[in-house]
């Protein structure tokens, strides 16, 4: 039987708007966007962008970007937020780009895995965090993995390849992946469970495709959220840090607003973080158009009122341009603006 879903035409949406597909829930409409579920539908669409003469986007949940209020026409926006399963045999288990970094906890939790709890709340897929070493506190995605598979977009074959972990070049939100046209697929985590119920584990995550890929900070945190009790309830105990990660950011509002949460890097040879060096500058409840500094943690700017992006680069350049001026650097923008 033909996988009719598997044509490069029936795989696109067409007219899309991108802010469904964005934390910042700010994006005009895509002339082509497509969200694949297998790494077979993505090679289809890759290969289906060259036969049409596209350009290509690719992101996942879309919570650390600002996509453009007037997208290019074309350009085919390709979302890998339905790329989400796992693999697990005894000695690996493999996690695709788009599981959930914070489901990481949960099964982390579930199967009795330390090490996992910092990735609780972290909003955006595994790929993503693999791509730019998402970190909390003193721990950091390059930590938990063994083994990266991705595709490199310039090889004709579009082949799967991998690489070891202490080859990808991983500092404070930094890789290899950042330098070269290498779209991730997933990654052999560094621990595998002992005892793993398959049936339980797909549960987890069939939950989750239910919920169609959700990009709403506010609906994140609460399905996390839930999951989390959902554990508690069955005599789990919630560890400190997870506890703590959650009053911190519930304390600075972190869901309250659509936004992509740190807008800017930290300079740590200055050795401040920029949300202080903001306060400091009494930026922070600063507001233009439907946008604003978060007046509770200066290094977030907040979608109030259906913000556009000219909004939101417009705050943050008036934050670039006040730290350079007062502190003597331009801060580094940690969100990627897409043109």
């Amino acid at each position: 039987m033909i996988n009719n879903r598997m044509t490069f035409e029936n795989l696109c949406l067409r007219n899309e708007p991108l802010a469904n597909h964005s934390s910042y829930q700010i994006g005009g409409e895509a002339n082509f966007f497509a969200m694949p579920e297998t790494a077979e539908e993505l090679i289809t669409l890759l290969q289906g962008c060259r036969t049409h003469g596209l350009d290509y986007f690719f992101c996942g949940m879309g919570s650390n970007l600002l996509f453009p209020d007037n997208p290019r026409k074309d350009t085919l926006y390709i979302s890998l937020k339905r790329l989400v399963y796992w693999d697990i045999t005894p000695d690996k288990w493999f996690i695709s780009s788009g599981t959930p970094m914070s489901m990481l906890s949960i099964a982390g939790l579930m199967y009795n895995i330390p090490g996992y709890e910092f990735t609780y709340l972290l909003p955006g897929g595994l790929g993503a965090g693999i791509y730019m070493n998402a970190k909390y506190n003193h721990r950091q995605i390059s930590d938990i993995i063994k083994t990266v598979y991705y595709v490199d977009l310039e090889d004709p074959s579009l082949s799967v390849q991998s690489i070891d972990v202490s080859q990808c070049k991983y500092g404070y939100k930094q890789s290899i992946f950042q330098m070269n046209p290498w779209l991730i697929l997933g990654a052999d985590m560094l621990a595998v469970p002992e005892q793993m119920d398959p049936q339980q584990a797909n549960r987890l995550l069939n939950r989750w495709k239910d919920k169609e890929g959700m990009s709403s900070l506010a609906s994140f945190y609460s399905y996390m959220a839930e999951e989390a009790k959902a554990l508690q309830s069955r005599g789990i105990h919630l560890p400190a840090p997870m506890t703590q990660i959650e009053e911190y950011r519930n304390g600075k509002r972190h869901f309250e607003y659509p936004s992509c949460g740190s807008v800017f890097k930290n300079n740590y040879d200055y050795g401040v973080p920029v949300g202080a060096l903001v306060d400091r500058l009494e930026l922070k409840g600063k507001a233009y158009g439907g946008a604003m500094i978060s007046p509770f943690h200066g290094n977030m700017i907040i979608n109030t009122d259906h913000a556009t992006a000219e909004h939101i680069k417009y705050l943050m350049n008036v934050i670039m341009e006040g730290v350079d001026k007062a502190f003597g650097f331009v801060p580094e923008p940690e969100v990627v603006v897409v043109e």
